[in-house]
């Protein structure tokens, strides 16, 4: 984490040798990273058949450019890929009433981890059966609008949970199937895993505490509650399946264990989410296809070695469905270059967004690539930081990138895979409107989620809502 409450620290800053070697071709637009099908149009970027110039006239600027059949296709390739198995789409990344449709349509589930995802989902039509209730403090409201919906399955997380979801069961007369979300002191993340001393968190029952296997008695006892099985979560942005292995072996361990003790095979085995994508061009994360095919190895595996049943495996992707056919266009507004030492200078970019629509970088020192997408350039490429509008120093939205050295007020400029976790993390820091979600398909586009306005916001300030002329409330602004 760089991150430091007075902002980034500024003295002594070269510019860093993992900015890459400097390229070739400015323009080059890498496929691995963009959406499928991203190409240049007479010199401007376009996804979906669709310019970005046309998008930003349309609909302003910044936004988001969400390429449906980028999307669409990555859900039926996970959905087939998994074929024997469960997806459970992972709405945290990014959830609207048109996306929820789409994974309906295809035959996906939906993992939700709050009553307003919950709600979302159902207004949209999504059916109850195929939804998976996720959190490690869901209300009693929550709860029971789960139980009342008729939720597949709740990830129980806590003692005061197991008892809550059963007292609101039993008020219901319905019997809530439930997975036990395990703690299996295994961390992965992009390329690296560590296997031990992973217990020191907010979610799930400890394993090897004993907590989970007191979970599953719990749950075993009650007349309100159905065992379904066992839940555990490694990590996010996961580039291979080492991590997987460890964990569904001590996961496996556990069902064996039950099965001896209670003499109940858990039917149910969900490996969570956490599998990565290429956010530079040098990333290489593995295909749907091959991770299922391990994740199926490893439990057919795990299973033989305890002379168990295989239980039915799933798994909760979200950044690897959503993630890639979305990009971010800005508005560049100023241009700025800073020495930064020894004869080193660096190109500050100030786009019209930032850490409002995109606090990754900010908050976990994520890293994304751009590029100059309204035009085509023949200047030398220069270190360039994109930077946002916000009064924070460590309001950066790409923080080492080549741009074209004739980098200027007006260009546009497109950053790739934010389709994950920027739009769903967005705030109004500094009062700034959210950005729209727009879909592109072969050359046409349409709003999924409309631009906030300052009238949306003003609306919740008692002191700026009035009473309208036609009644209700109406905003000064």
């Amino acid at each position: 984490m760089r991150a430091h409450p007075a902002g980034p620290l500024h003295g002594g800053l070269q510019i860093p040798e993992d900015i890459g070697a400097r390229p070739d071709d400015v323009n080059a637009i890498a496929p691995n990273v963009w959406p499928t099908g991203a190409r240049r149009v007479d010199g401007a970027l376009a996804i979906g058949g669709v310019s970005v110039n046309d998008l930003a006239a349309a609909h302003g600027t910044p936004l988001f450019a969400l390429d449906e059949d980028d999307f669409r296709g990555r859900s039926r390739d996970f959905q087939s890929s998994f074929d024997g198995m469960d997806v459970f789409y992972a709405g945290k990344s990014f959830l609207c009433g048109a996306l929820v449709q789409w994974l309906d349509q295809d035959g996906l589930g939906l993992d939700v981890c709050s009553g307003g995802e919950l709600q979302l989902a159902l207004r949209a039509g999504f059916p109850a059966a195929r939804i998976a209730m996720h959190g490690n403090n869901k209300s009693v409201a929550e709860l029971t609008d789960g139980v009342t919906a008729g939720v597949g399955r709740v990830v129980v997380d806590s003692f005061e949970e197991i008892a809550r979801l059963q007292q609101i069961a039993a008020e219901h007369g319905v019997v809530q199937p439930v997975l036990v979300r395990v703690t299996v002191g295994v961390e992965a993340h992009t390329h690296e895993f560590i296997a031990t001393a992973h217990e020191d968190q907010k979610f799930g029952f400890s394993l090897a505490a004993g907590k989970a296997i007191e979970a599953v008695r719990e749950v075993l006892s009650s007349d309100a509650l159905k065992f379904l099985g066992l839940h555990s979560h490694i990590g996010s942005q996961i580039f291979d399946t080492s991590g997987f292995e460890v964990a569904a072996h001590r996961v496996v361990e556990l069902a064996a264990q039950i099965y001896k003790e209670y003499g109940v095979v858990p039917a149910e085995l969900d490996l969570g989410g956490g599998l990565g994508i290429s956010y530079l061009p040098h990333d290489d994360p593995p295909s749907a296809h091959d991770v299922a095919s391990s994740l199926r190895e490893i439990v057919n595996r795990e299973c033989a070695t305890y002379g168990m049943q295989v239980p039915r495996v799933s798994v909760e992707p979200g950044r690897a469905i959503v993630g890639p056919g979305t990009i971010s266009v800005y508005e560049v507004g100023t241009v700025k270059p800073v020495e930064v030492g020894q004869g080193a200078a660096r190109l500050y970019v100030s786009v019209d967004g930032g850490m409002s629509d995109n606090i990754r970088t900010a908050l976990y020192d994520a890293e994304y690539t751009c590029v100059l997408a309204s035009r085509l350039s023949t200047a030398e490429p220069v270190p360039a930081r994109v930077v946002g509008k916000h009064c924070e120093s460590g309001d950066i939205v790409v923080r080492d990138v080549w741009l074209p050295g004739d980098v200027q007020s007006g260009d546009l400029i497109a950053v790739a895979a934010t389709g994950a976790y920027c739009r769903a993390m967005a705030s109004n820091y500094n009062m700034l409107g959210k950005p729209p979600v727009v879909a592109v398909k072969d050359g046409g586009m349409r709003v999924l989620v409309r631009r906030e306005t300052l009238d949306d916001l003003f609306a919740l300030d008692t002191t700026l809502a009035v009473e309208s002329p036609l009644g209700g409330k109406e905003s000064l602004a």
